[in-house]
């Protein structure tokens, strides 16, 4: 009699262990499946693709937006950089956002690939940019509750104006590889990478651009074998990412010379954020902030480290391995550290 009850019991409590789990496994689907569900959005003939109408001085125009998953608490939208360069530099998102239930999306602002591409330079200033984020917000119903705005480089330039003007909207802010002052970024390329570089090499990229000979192919050769896998993306340039190589394909150089100049080695030229610097004024953003710098990025890491303590609500991410493209060269360390800071600037907010 007693050996039945033992065996009566075991039967409950495996019956029992395995209803548990079924039911652990079946949230699980029902969360994968929320994520993945196109139920009460609006997109989905179009994949999640939508052409967005910018309203300009200029007239309107439609720029292209890609949302992946949905999540009510997490939207993260990803600002490209250049500026004109394209959304295809963050495809390794897909890698790291879904598996987290990160609703995220790709957006090519005006005069990039998938977007119009009016030919007037009166366009490319950096407010307008701004103006155009917050009609993509508004088109896209993002707010204070969800809406974390990722930007890189010249995004991250675009992302501290807008939340400089618009912090109400934001639940989160992502500053990623990239200063607050475009003369101190020059000073960093000048005075302290440019010297690393082979001697030679360094005196003849000088006298290239000193001629003003930027379309020289040249000039171009030695920037890519002798600085970009250097501070750009730590790989030969044939071992690259095919998402990086179409976006280098992809872009529009008109934007990217009339406001960067014409390489990535400090601002060249008249491009017009040669002397933007709002390091002055980052105390003005209270909203949760992280900075992410990298040892070997074009940009200098302790001036990003800086940065984080002059935000009201800031923090650092350091990717020991990465350079400018830290989501290519110091992958698991930029996407891990993006994670948990949504993760807990999420749970914080609830």
């Amino acid at each position: 009699m007693k050996s039945l009850s033992i065996v009566f019991f075991l039967l409950v409590f495996i019956t029992s262990c395995k209803q548990k789990s079924k039911e652990i496994i079946d949230v699980k689907t029902d969360e994968t499946s929320d994520y993945l569900s196109f139920k009460n959005r609006d997109d989905q003939f179009t994949g999640g693709i939508k052409m967005i109408p910018i309203t300009t001085d200029k007239g309107t125009f439609k720029v292209w937006t890609k949302t992946v998953g949905q999540n009510p608490t997490k939207k993260v939208l990803l600002l490209h950089g250049g500026p004109g360069m394209t959304h295809e530099i963050y495809e390794c998102a897909d890698g790291y956002f879904p598996q987290e239930s990160i609703e995220y999306i790709y957006y090519d602002q005006l005069g990039s690939y998938y977007s119009d591409k009016p030919d007037d330079l009166s366009l490319w200033t950096t407010e307008r940019f701004v103006e155009e984020v917050e009609q993509v917000r508004k088109a896209l119903n993002l707010d204070s509750s969800n809406f974390y705005l990722l930007g890189q480089s010249w995004g991250g330039i675009l992302a501290m104006e807008y939340a400089l003007k618009y912090q109400k909207n934001l639940k989160g802010l992502i500053i990623s590889n990239m200063m607050s002052s475009i003369p101190e970024y020059n000073l960093y390329a000048q005075e302290v990478l440019g010297p690393q570089l082979n001697p030679e090499v360094y005196e003849e990229i000088k006298m290239i651009e000193a001629n003003e000979d930027y379309t020289n192919p040249r000039y171009s050769e030695l920037l890519f074998n002798h600085y970009y896998t250097e501070h750009v993306l730590r790989l030969p340039v044939n071992e690259w990412p095919e998402a990086i190589l179409r976006t280098f394909n992809h872009a529009n150089n008109q934007v990217y010379v009339h406001m960067q100049g014409h390489s990535e080695f400090g601002i060249t030229g008249d491009a017009t954020l040669k002397y933007w610097d709002v390091k002055n004024r980052l105390k003005e953003i209270t909203i949760p902030t992280l900075i992410i710098g990298a040892k070997y990025d074009t940009m200098d890491p302790n001036h990003m480290e800086w940065m984080s303590k002059e935000v009201q609500n800031g923090s650092y991410l350091f990717c020991p391995n990465g350079s400018h493209l830290s989501q290519y060269d110091d992958q698991k360390n930029y996407f891990n550290g993006i994670i948990k800071f949504i993760k807990n600037t999420s749970s914080n907010s609830n």
